[in-house]
């Protein structure tokens, strides 16, 4: 080891207002390397998207840390430090242990405003002090229990080179401390994901190698009245965040749009995932894929606004002139007294970072975990390699350029939403260029790794000796790539200011504006709205515009 010292209408609301994430599993005989993949997105209107930092070290004796809110940076208290920390880099460790979450909300009155620990400091807290994914799991059942737990009801993914994890967690009430919670293994040829909606219904009770859970959790849902049946009857989900319309649509629907890709049979799940039949029959927690999955897969399903399925972002009004798969918040709205609703694809306008977890344990930890992290909606940016050895943080990803309030050409989540806000108003006419870049970019990233890694091996020596300049090699190589995709970034902005500035499209030749003999540019075209949408002005007005 490497050290330098130094309810539904709680679900319904999370999916409006708070940490409405996505997250997807691959287990390692289900993806094409043989790695463990997991995906996050972090969405929430006005959060600013970094890389997060803990160094390992090691602590005296009855040393103390400070605990502050993920969401708020408020500060929560203190708790004791563990004797030995790790190193984390984002939501993985120099284990390769990986932490994601999304929040279902459940039965707000079991949330306890009296816990010190929220799901965010859970998260880094145990990272830094687990090194598999059962280990991540005793820690942070055991930190809740002794702390208390302050959140509402959320899924978590832990995931480590071997296996992955689904668990879900929920608070006792106020002034009760601990939690209720089962945790699920992922088989290793399945798919799983969740996404703001619990998912664990019925599990095996006499199971420890692939279910975990809390001695209370069932009886707790008793003493509520959230159940009277057998023991082998109860559903976790059913008890403490039964789903309505909302959960389903904006939630559930997110993981049958990744199942339906990868695997058959989804067309069943349809009616109930999108909220048309409530009582329809539920998904399963994970599925088997019909084919390998790759982390390229995986990052482009981060990319999905349910292309080519019924809940398609594209024939409708919404998507405008200029054909968004995008749509304004909040995700409900009203006319005439009646409410109406905007879909919630995987990708998504309000991301403020999005990262995919690349797990592999027939590699050393150091350049086994890579984490692909980008800024801002996953489809609108370029995912660059982050070694989980990584000590220090890109300055285009880090804090100290740069927050919520304040704007830096420094910062990745500011450039990549400068462009993104570029293209959004006319997605049709600007997203192939984006796009353009993003592939390449990619591609290359994809393209190097193998001789990175094997560069960075060759480093290390064959005794693994030399950890330290192998891990000071991919820590150089994280900062090297993401400064040049934020060079790349800025580079696009200027280019499409200029290209399509107020509206119109300045003409190229072989990727070079057209100037006058004189030098100038020549003068610039304009497309104006799509043939598609001028004939629906023509529909919607008449002859009220027409030349006569």
């Amino acid at each position: 080891m490497r050290m330098r010292w130094g309810m539904a209408l709680a679900a319904a609301l999370c999916c409006l207002h708070g940490e409405a994430c996505t997250n997807l599993i691959v287990g390692k005989k289900a993806s094409a390397d043989g790695s463990v993949i997991v995906s996050y997105s972090a969405d929430d209107f006005g959060s600013f998207g970094y890389l997060r930092h803990f160094a390992a070290g090691r602590h005296a004796a009855g040393d103390t840390r400070s605990v502050y809110d993920w969401e708020t940076n408020n500060y929560a208290g203190e708790i004791e430090e563990a004797a030995e920390t790790y190193n984390v880099i984002g939501n993985m460790n120099e284990h390769q242990l990986t932490i994601t979450e999304t929040t279902f909300g459940g039965r707000h009155e079991l949330v306890d405003s009296t816990g010190l620990l929220d799901y965010g400091s859970l998260i880094y807290i145990t990272l830094q002090r687990a090194k598999t994914a059962r280990e991540a799991i005793k820690v942070m059942t055991g930190l809740v229990e002794r702390y208390g737990y302050n959140s509402e009801g959320e899924s978590f993914t832990i995931a480590d080179p071997d296996e992955a994890w689904v668990m879900d967690m929920i608070g006792k009430g106020p002034g009760r401390k601990g939690a209720v919670w089962v945790a699920v293994r992922v088989p290793d040829d399945c798919i799983c994901a969740h996404a703001n909606q619990s998912r664990i219904r019925q599990f095996p009770l006499d199971d420890p190698e692939n279910c975990l859970y809390a001695e209370d959790v069932i009886s707790l849902a008793r003493e509520k009245g959230y159940y009277k049946g057998e023991d082998s009857g109860f559903s976790f989900c059913e008890a403490y965040a039964p789903a309505d319309f909302s959960a389903l649509r904006f939630c559930e629907a997110r993981v049958w749009s990744f199942f339906n890709r990868y695997a058959e049979g989804m067309d069943r799940y349809l009616p109930y995932a999108s909220g048309t039949d409530l009582q329809g029959e539920p998904m399963p927690l994970f599925v088997k894929p019909v084919s390998k999955i790759s982390v390229q897969d995986v990052k482009d399903m981060m990319r999905d606004h349910y292309e080519g399925t019924p809940l398609a972002l594209d024939n409708d009004p919404g998507m405008g002139p200029f054909e968004a798969p995008y749509r304004p918040t909040p995700l409900t709205w009203s006319v005439d007294g009646k409410t109406y609703f905007n879909e919630r694809p995987i990708s998504t306008q309000q991301s403020a970072f999005v990262m995919v977890a690349q797990m592999r344990s027939w590699l050393p930890d150091y350049v086994g975990g890579v984490l692909w992290f980008g800024c801002d909606d996953a489809n609108m940016m370029a995912f660059t390699p982050v070694y989980c050895c990584t000590d220090i943080v890109p300055e285009c990803y880090s804090d100290k350029v740069a927050d919520g309030l304040n704007f830096s050409f420094k910062s990745a989540f500011w450039v990549c939403n400068w462009v993104s806000s570029i293209v959004y108003p006319r997605y049709s006419q600007l997203f192939g260029e984006l796009k353009a870049v993003r592939d390449r970019l990619e591609k290359d990233y994809n393209a190097l790794q193998g001789q990175t890694e094997k560069e960075a091996l060759a480093l290390a020596g064959a005794d693994g000796k030399n950890e330290d300049a192998a891990c000071d090699y991919l820590t150089d190589y994280t900062n090297r790539v993401a400064s040049g995709m934020l060079y790349e970034w800025m580079e696009l902005g200027k280019r499409l200011m200029v290209k399509y500035i107020d509206g119109t499209v300045r003409p190229e030749r072989d990727g070079q504006f057209v100037r006058t003999p004189g030098g100038l540019g020549v003068p610039v075209e304009r497309p104006g709205y799509p043939e598609r949408y001028r004939r629906e002005i023509v529909k919607a007005t008449g002859s009220r515009f027409e030349v006569k």
